[in-house]
């Protein structure tokens, strides 16, 4: 089974069946029949037309569903018109379903958990991780998500921002290794900049362009993690680096500064220094500070203590992570990253001179990570650190 091949054509599916009049929770759980099945039959006989044979079965399995229903004589008139088969539409409904999802009844959160599990194909325990809540919790967020958006109809656009924020966490969803949706998000993301003239959405492209030009240089061949001031630059995709600056220059030009283009200003000035003691870190200092004054997010303020630590010195760095409030829920930026700037103090207090302490830092880094590849990277430091203190 081709398991890309059938996640990229769930969106696909699932709009083509709210288009026709199912409700959005009724339309899922057909979809999800619809695969199960596809599992059982594709391998000994694949269709020639896999998303019109996906949208068949799964029709078919919503008027199954919805005929054995108690309201069935209600719906009898909509439900025995059944189109005529034939070809499927190619033309692509993943935008639609995003704005779908993104429907101004839904707070930010449902939206974009809704559209992770529902478009993106991810699994409630993957949303719960990148939200830092019980599995639970999101289960039940997004059940009662697909109940609000019921009935609504696909041609009501949602919020333009709430999007945003969804095709973001799908590519760092991606881009983490866990699941690879980098290059869905990109390509979702150039389809909605082709249809919206909007600077943020400039922005958002041009900052997944100039991440992901660094994929291939972002882990080492045992799978580790490389940091950016060690990655082969010269593995880097220049074409998707010049691309990402160019959209960028264009968004900036119009003068309607937006959290994306100040990301991806940051991301463009590490991609234009030919080594990492080049880089323009003053002026990274101060994109950091237009995003604090425009999310004041404390995953800014942590990113923005390591900009001042490499600018001013580490002690400086100290003094601006200082300034960070203890683990507790922001406003903007979720819950406080405590692993991360447990791990920032450690690098900086290595810069510092002050190897005991760095080591100590890392360790404890380590056991909150979040992810085996970032405990194994710090548990790495922590052991080189107190392999020389042993010399």
């Amino acid at each position: 089974m081709d398991e890309a091949l059938l996640r990229s054509l769930i969106p696909g599916v699932l709009a083509v069946l709210v288009r026709r009049g199912a409700d959005f929770a009724a339309a899922e759980d057909a979809v999800q029949d619809a695969l199960v099945e596809a599992v059982r039959v594709w391998p000994a006989d694949p269709p020639r037309d896999p998303k019109g044979w996906l949208v068949t079965v799964a029709w078919r399995r919503f008027l199954d569903a919805t005929r054995s229903d108690a309201a069935r004589r209600r719906r009898e008139d909509r439900v025995d018109e059944e189109p005529a088969p034939g070809p499927v539409p190619t033309s692509d409904d993943t935008l639609r379903l995003y704005f779908l999802c993104a429907h101004p009844s839904l707070t930010p959160a449902s939206a974009v958990a809704l559209t992770l599990r529902a478009v993106g194909g991810l699994t409630t325990r993957q949303i719960a991780r990148a939200y830092l809540v019980p599995e639970a919790t999101m289960a039940q967020r997004i059940s009662r998500a697909k109940r609000t958006v019921s009935g609504v109809r696909l041609d009501r656009p949602g919020d333009v921002a709430t999007v945003l924020r969804v095709l973001y966490l799908v590519f760092n969803e991606g881009y983490s290794g866990d699941l690879d949706l980098a290059a869905e998000a990109i390509r979702l993301t150039r389809q909605l900049a082709a249809a919206i003239d909007h600077p943020e959405v400039a922005g958002l492209l041009a900052l997944m362009l100039l991440h992901h030009a660094r994929r291939a240089a972002r882990t080492a061949a045992d799978g580790s993690l490389v940091p950016l001031a060690e990655q082969d630059r010269g593995r880097w995709d220049t074409a998707a680096i010049a691309e990402g600056v160019a959209i960028l220059q264009g968004a900036l030009a119009r003068d309607r500064l937006g959290e994306y283009q100040a990301q991806a200003a940051i991301a463009a000035l590490h991609a234009d220094a030919p080594a990492a003691e080049e880089t323009d870190w003053v002026q990274i200092v101060e994109w950091y500070d237009e995003l604090v004054r425009l999310t004041d997010s404390p995953v800014v303020r942590l990113n923005r203590a390591v900009a001042v630590g490499e600018a001013d010195g580490p002690r400086a760095g100290l003094a601006a992570l200082a300034e960070l409030d203890d683990a507790a829920p922001g406003s903007s930026g979720g819950a406080h990253p405590v692993p991360r700037r447990t791990a920032v103090a450690a690098y900086l207090h290595e810069r510092d001179g002050d190897p005991a302490t760095a080591a100590r830092l890392y360790a404890e880094a380590a056991r909150e990570a979040p992810n085996l590849a970032e405990r194994d990277h710090l548990t790495r430091q922590a052991a080189r650190l107190n392999s020389l203190r042993g010399h």
